[in-house]
């Protein structure tokens, strides 16, 4: 089974092939670029070098947040309308959940900590540890703290193994805590498509029209709109 993974939840972007499980190829960008501009091109590179055409492709996966809400909204537009053109089931996974799958880096036993920079001190976060061969969920997607986060990860007393564009910024708060933490090699430490299609293989797809972002925040628009009413 072919499936097409897109990733556009942050500053970076990328997309991916895999076949039955296995990279085929990998698309990535931290050019700073809009993705709106690069995603969709960067989706045509990649099949055209791959010589696996869309109509091929059984199942197209994208990431739909938490994250950058025009991020978000790119990367869920760029997914539907690929799946409709050729009507292709689709499948939308967390970004915290395909993050976690940079954890098979992990030492054995490290709690697996993504977490992306939410602002207004806040990071988007979810925990998970490395099951038989996978990431199970000890926790929901959440926007939190920063201190509440430490108190948090404070109780498990294992290796923290930080993931995502926030993982630099926790691992220096963590150091602070005396808590044990460690990032990835770089081409591991942000967000990517691969990881998208992986939380896809044990889940079920649908259509397109039901493919919804997941954001976990109101947008900075709508709290000022909410402040307004008020």
């Amino acid at each position: 089974m072919f499936v097409l993974a897109l990733e556009s939840t942050a500053k970076s972007a990328s997309v991916a092939l895999c076949r039955d499980g296995e990279l085929i190829c990998q698309y990535y960008q931290n050019s700073g670029l809009t993705h709106s501009r690069t995603l969709l091109p960067m989706v045509r590179d990649m099949l055209k070098n791959s010589e696996v055409s869309l109509d091929e492709v059984d199942l197209i996966a994208v990431a739909i947040g938490p994250g950058s809400f025009t991020g978000v909204r790119i990367g869920v537009s760029a997914a539907k309308g690929l799946a409709w053109a050729k009507d292709k089931p689709v499948l939308g996974v967390s970004t915290l959940e395909a993050m976690a799958w940079h954890g098979m880096a992990a030492p054995e036993g490290a709690l697996i900590c993504p977490v992306m920079d939410a602002r207004r001190n806040q990071v988007y976060n979810a925990l998970f540890e490395f099951v038989d061969g996978k990431p199970r969920r000890l926790c929901a997607d959440r926007a939190v703290s920063m201190d509440d986060l430490v108190d948090e990860i404070k109780k498990y007393e294992k290796m923290n193994f930080l993931i995502g564009d926030g993982a630099k910024l926790c691992y220096n708060y963590l150091k602070k805590f005396e808590l044990s933490a460690l990032l990835p090699p770089e081409p591991m430490l942000y967000q990517s498509a691969w990881g998208v299609a992986m939380a896809s293989l044990d889940k079920q797809p649908g259509a397109a029209g039901e493919l919804l972002p997941k954001y976990l925040r109101l947008s900075q628009a709508e709290r000022e709109r909410q402040e307004r009413m008020k």
